[in-house]
């Protein structure tokens, strides 16, 4: 089997599979993961995204409280909680999220003065009501995706970087793909090219999905010396106009923007940067002086903003396992199991479809209901 692509998604079926059959992941990059797993700043929340998404995360829950034996030495997750906060004019967006029937078992609603002592940076009068999910957890992006790295490689995998697929050919019941190392065939190919992900649908004859790219901006400035903030929640406004969290001794910002761009090496523009430290200061007592680091990384939507996992029925073997968006570090676990389980054709795992999972509305052969 061929994997296109060694960013979490690439990484984590390659994992599943590499037990039963010879899989060979090829990287355009030098390193995986450059794109969009490695500069995630991942958070696990139940809440976080569309009901589908919503589904596949609640059944990755497991995975991380415990991975399995040998996985990585040290925990892949660690509390946090996630404080959604409403401006009045917002209170209405907050209240329709937390009322939705698989929200609301999972938040408490918070108000008065103990909204800013969760959040001791947010300024007293902003936020006139919030929410809080305190089972939303810090995800150790970089032990995941070694971790299932070291799994497809300790199998039947082999992972092959700076290798670049520039063509992808289907003949005599075998996918073939040119790449600047070697030609690699195989009878099955996933796309698991993120950004890329139509180019290479488009480069194999099966058409585009219209997986689209866009960019969101991220910084880190120094954190303030304030009484609690270190272990304070992740505080999001419930439009998703900016957040904030604690990391690793300082304060990741981000404007959450989703800006459409070309598949690329994309970085951070000066006017994105502004807007974030200007949102910040306007709903916290934060002034930033000075900023530590900043970058961009790529979230790649279908229109629905549903991932586009299964077998196309446009061509033989060529299976989509794309447009993740936000969601593809914690959903990770459930869509490769999932990813896993339609490539071998075995049945779907009873926990997902217990837990509600449409397997259609994930199909790359659905219709957009835009």
């Amino acid at each position: 089997m061929l994997v296109i692509g060694a960013g979490i998604a690439g990484a984590s079926v390659a994992a599943k599979l590499a037990a039963d059959m010879r899989v060979a992941i090829l990287e355009q990059e030098m390193h995986p993961g450059y794109h969009s797993t490695g500069r995630s700043a991942a958070l696990y929340s139940e809440i976080y995204g569309p009901a589908q998404v919503r589904v596949l995360t609640r059944a990755s829950r497991d995975f991380y409280r415990a991975p399995p034996a040998g996985f990585n030495a040290s925990p892949l997750i660690n509390a946090r909680g996630a404080l959604y906060i409403a401006t009045h004019a917002q209170t209405p967006q907050l209240e329709r999220f937390a009322s939705l029937p698989d929200v609301a078992p999972a938040i408490v609603p918070v108000a008065g003065d103990r909204i800013c002592e969760l959040s001791p940076l947010l300024r007293r009068g902003y936020a006139a009501a919030a929410i809080l999910e305190g089972d939303s957890m810090d995800i150790d992006v970089h032990a995941l995706h070694s971790g299932y790295l070291r799994i497809a490689r300790g199998g039947s995998g082999r992972l092959v970087t700076d290798a670049q697929v520039q063509r992808l050919d289907f003949t005599a019941g075998m996918w073939r793909a040119q790449t600047p190392r070697a030609v690699f065939s195989a009878p099955i190919v996933v796309n698991a090219a993120g950004a890329w992900a139509d180019s290479v649908g488009s480069m194999a004859g099966v058409g585009s999905r219209r997986i689209q790219p866009f960019r969101r901006t991220a910084l880190t400035v120094d954190a303030p010396d304030i009484a609690g903030l270190s272990t304070s929640p992740m505080t999001i406004d419930i439009d998703e106009q900016f957040y904030w969290k604690p990391d690793a001794g300082r304060l990741l910002i981000s404007l959450a923007e989703e800006t459409p761009v070309p598949a690329g090496d994309v970085q951070p523009e000066e006017l994105d940067v502004a807007l974030a430290v200007e949102r910040v200061e306007a709903a916290s007592t934060l002034q930033i002086h000075r900023i530590q680091h900043t970058w961009a990384g790529l979230r790649s939507f279908a229109p629905d903003r549903l991932p586009v996992i299964g077998f196309t029925s446009s061509a033989d073997g060529f299976f989509w396992l794309a447009g993740q968006g936000g969601y593809g570090i914690q959903t990770a676990p459930a869509v490769a199991r999932l990813a896993a389980a339609l490539i071998a054709r075995r049945a779907i795992p009873e926990d997902l479809l217990r837990l509600g999972l449409d397997v259609a509305a994930l199909s790359p052969d659905r219709q957009y209901l835009l």
